[in-house]
């Protein structure tokens, strides 16, 4: 791979990103922490979960130098509402690192810098 690939490119395109965001979001949309708090749990319950996935892909593939477009809401609209604690952060990354290693290192790494900026 040539050194100026893009992130998107390290992470293995929009195959293997979706794989990762498939089991990523199939832990988060189950996840008791994250689903004790009432506004999280019902935004859980607002979205299908095929549909909650491509918006996640298209964010990331979108976010790593892809070529895909983000449709969604900005990460701050979307989740500055629900009042998410730092234990609740904390469980989200848990699920994070807990998702196959070899696409979403990179990745992750730079979601936790940009916490403040999300929500």
């Amino acid at each position: 791979m040539p050194a100026s690939a893009t992130l998107y490119d390290r992470l293995g395109g929009v195959y293997a990103i979706a794989t990762v965001v498939d089991d990523f979001i199939d832990r988060v949309m189950a996840n008791p922490i994250l689903n004790a708090n009432p506004k999280v749990n019902e935004a859980h319950h607002k979205v299908t979960p095929p549909g909650f996935k491509y918006l996640v892909t298209e964010m990331v593939c979108w976010a790593t130098g892809g070529p895909q477009k983000y449709s969604g809401k900005s990460m701050y609209d979307s989740h500055a509402h629900l009042d998410i604690t730092e234990s609740e952060w904390q469980a989200f990354l848990k699920d994070a690192r807990e998702c196959p290693r070899k696409s979403r290192a990179n990745y992750w790494r730079s979601l936790t810098a940009r916490r403040r900026t999300l929500c």
